[in-house]
């Protein structure tokens, strides 16, 4: 019993580092966040101005092309504070946010150190494997949104009125609210092929089971596109469904081409 208490104090303390350490390197990229205010609010705003770079893109493509309708039209959405605290504490949170997002690489390979001396090596060689491909698709699904989904998202609602007598000021906590709500839940459903390989790889699923329930499968993409799309429209739900049934059909791909272990059932 001495030595189970002694062992178990001993994960205790190093489990205390590890978190220590996380902590004290979330703590410097939160202070160097707030402390570069412009900086930081500037990349946050990007996608509410007409010269973002996805629309500059679009713009580019539409000269070379020849097909000006792809170009968006100068476009300006007033963002207004309401509340008394709402800016500082925005610029609080988004400073730790980003902390916790510059810091995220190290925040997995600390707490992968940690449990990896409890995995046999076969384990411990996919859980690498799964580590490193889980946050370049959580990454992957952050970047996908910033660029792409919540631009778009936010110039067709922010643009939209049913009348030019009514004017659209949105304000800053929506903004930011979606935009952070958004890049979470992206980030995670663009897991997807890393569990459809660990389902594979277990012998759970295989290639044909995806294929055959692929309309079932659009159904609860559906769904769950409607559950994590803040502002619940039918434009933002499509953005953000295309990408994830993507993800679905790059998953069968996956998993076509995984071979269960020889101990899965």
């Amino acid at each position: 019993m001495s030595e189970k208490a002694d062992s178990f104090w001993e994960h205790l303390e190093e489990l205390r580092k590890v978190l220590f350490r996380i902590l004290i390197l979330v703590a410097v990229f939160f202070i160097a966040a707030f402390l570069c205010k412009e900086w930081l609010f500037e990349i946050i705003l990007a996608p509410a101005k007409s010269d973002f770079i996805l629309y500059r893109f679009f713009c580019r493509l539409a000269d070379k092309f020849s097909f000006p309708a792809i170009c968006p039209d100068a476009f300006h959405v007033e963002l207004i504070n309401t509340q008394l605290a709402s800016q500082f504490l925005i610029h609080m949170s988004m400073s730790f946010y980003a902390g916790i997002l510059i810091a995220f690489p190290y925040i997995i390979y600390q707490l992968f150190r940690f449990v990896s001396p409890a995995l046999h090596e076969n384990e411990r060689k996919y859980s690498g494997k799964v580590i490193f491909f889980s946050t370049t698709l959580f990454f992957f699904g952050v970047l996908l949104n910033y660029f792409v989904i919540f631009p778009l998202s936010f110039r067709f609602l922010g643009t939209y009125q049913i009348d030019e007598s009514v004017r659209n000021m949105i304000n800053i906590s929506s903004y930011i609210d979606t935009l952070m709500m958004l890049s979470l839940m992206i980030g995670i459903m663009a897991q997807l092929p890393i569990l459809s390989w660990l389902f594979a790889k277990l012998g759970f699923i295989s290639a044909e089971f995806m294929t055959q329930y692929r309309r079932h499968a659009i159904v609860i993409i559906l769904i769950i596109s409607a559950i994590i799309t803040p502002t619940a429209d039918a434009f933002t739900l499509m953005l953000v469904f295309i990408p994830i049934y993507v993800l679905y059909e790059l998953s069968i791909f996956v998993v076509k081409s995984t071979k269960p272990t020889p101990t899965a059932k």
